[in-house]
């Protein structure tokens, strides 16, 4: 159950008093919290009238505007609408360091809806599964989630809307909206119940602040934030420690043995001549190119990814299939090491920037399976996270295939003997030099732990709406013109299903 946070009337002269250090404390937060590695997002929401709008510019005013972002949401755009519903809200997440005050957030489009009509409560619980998870994520990350609710009985609400709407000089704030939401007063008042009920959860709790008293509302949220943060940042202390040993022989064990077993079962010695290639790859060129732009008419994205050995060949298969694609209507978008904002937000934040609008294709050569093979192996995230991962990527793909996009996925499989080949292909031809590194050969060392990373992934993320296509690839051409094929057919019967 939501916290309830006591808000006794602050006579002024008290207020101006204690305000001083308040602020004082506010900004040695911010001082500290550039060093931190976790953002606070500060989610404000309440009922018309609790005086949202003033509260945020009341912390602005106490806070460093350098270090805090204020975000509003209002009704989505086009391009917010063609996406999925939490599409928005990962782009608008602050980094590592900083603070967001969120003026309306994930939840202001559930309760918007609430007014122009009640909500099915099938559909309300699912929308708040998808909000749980989102918090959930960003809490696991380290993020500090505080979610204020400024309450107002009905009465004190009517009294603070007439009171706005009889004086000329703030008549202005008051619309025929504000009204309605106070004849509707009570239903409302349940849908929020509900939703507060739902989504209070231990790492991004509710807490409820009477809001009849501005002084004394604004001044405990600024405690409440500063208290906060300083168990927050004690907790993430604490909680900070390195990998251990045992730690890194979990990333070597396999969780289920029957990817692995799909894995290493899959045959290689597939053969096809050039001759047989160029006879087929037209063909299937043609069926893709129409394929895509059906999709397209139908408003259906489309995200192909892209995983697989190091010189499996995924850049030449990419050059294949993107050729049937018109070139305005797609984007590949290559996966490397992350850069420092990227390190600064949730490891899924890169990813959800380039969800493509809808009739549009994301090609993602490499992408978020990174953090359950190359992270877990490397060390770069810990057993529990890299174990989480498996279910985050899976909601991830299912919030895409649920607003209409098609998820194709590919792993590249190629032998040990031909990766050498090719590694050894590339060190000696000039114009291929470029491929090979250090780091493919220290990969290369550790090929049996990567199958066993890969079989995991191969039997956790497998699913219905996003299922993984293993593309024997010893053979280049046999893998380029098997990608055709197999995106042809998973894309027409997305369509055919709609």
């Amino acid at each position: 159950m939501a916290r309830k946070i006591a808000t006794p009337r602050i006579p002024k002269k008290d207020y101006e008093a204690r305000v001083p250090r308040l602020r004082e404390q506010l900004i040695q937060l911010q001082v500290e919290l550039k060093a931190a590695p976790f953002p606070v997002l500060l989610v404000v929401a309440g009922v018309e009238g609790a005086g949202r709008g003033e509260l945020i510019n009341t912390l602005n005013g106490w806070l460093d505007p350098r270090g805090v972002e204020t975000v509003a949401f209002h009704t989505p755009t086009d391009e917010e609408r063609e996406r999925p519903f939490m599409w928005r809200f990962w782009r608008s997440l602050c980094p590592h360091g900083r603070m967001g005050i969120f003026a309306g957030s994930w939840y202001t489009e559930t309760l918007r809806e609430e007014i122009h009509g009640a909500k099915n409560l099938t559909q309300l619980d699912h929308e708040l599964r998808r909000i749980r998870h989102f918090e959930q994520l960003l809490a696991a990350d380290g993020a500090l989630i505080l979610k204020v609710w400024l309450h107002l009985s009905k009465v004190a609400q009517h009294k603070r809307l007439r009171e706005l709407a009889d004086d000329e000089r703030t008549a202005w704030r008051v619309s025929p909206d504000d009204w309605r939401h106070h004849r509707l007063y009570d239903r409302l008042g349940r849908t929020a119940r509900h939703i507060l009920e739902a989504t209070h959860r231990p790492a991004s709790p509710w807490f409820v602040v009477g809001a009849d008293d501005p002084r004394s509302r604004d001044f405990a949220v600024g405690q409440l934030l500063l208290a906060r943060f300083r168990e927050h940042a004690r907790k993430i202390k604490k909680d900070k420690n390195p990998n251990t040993k045992s730690q890194k022989i979990a990333a070597t064990t396999p969780l289920r043995a029957a990817g692995l077993h799909r894995l290493l079962a899959l045959p290689l010695d597939q053969a096809l001549s050039a001759a047989e290639y160029e006879e087929k790859r037209d063909k299937w060129l043609g069926r893709l190119n129409h394929a895509v732009r059906m999709a397209s008419t139908q408003r259906r994205s489309i995200v192909f990814v892209f995983e697989g050995w190091d010189a499996a060949g995924k850049g030449g298969a990419i050059r294949r299939l993107s050729s049937a694609i018109d070139a305005r209507d797609y984007r590949v978008i290559p996966i490397a090491k992350p850069n420092d904002e990227e390190k600064a937000h949730h490891y899924l934040w890169r990813f959800w920037r380039h969800v493509p609008r809808a009739g549009m294709v994301t090609i993602y050569d490499r992408s978020w399976y990174g953090r359950v093979l190359v992270e877990r192996l490397e060390g770069f995230c810990r057993e529990a996270e890299w174990k989480r991962a498996f279910t985050e990527i899976t909601d991830f793909e299912e919030q895409l295939t649920e607003r209409g996009i098609i998820v194709v996925k590919f792993w590249m499989h190629i032998s040990k003997d031909e990766q050498l080949r090719r590694f050894r292909e590339r060190e000696d031809t000039a114009y291929k030099r470029h491929k090979i590194d250090h780091e493919d050969w220290r990969n290369r060392r550790k090929w049996h732990a990567y199958e066993v990373a890969v079989g995991d992934m191969l039997a956790l993320t497998d699913t219905p709406f996003a299922p993984w296509h293993l593309i024997p690839a010893n053979n280049k051409r046999h893998a380029r013109l098997q990608i055709l094929k197999t995106a042809c057919k998973q894309i027409e019967t997305a369509l055919e299903g709609k």
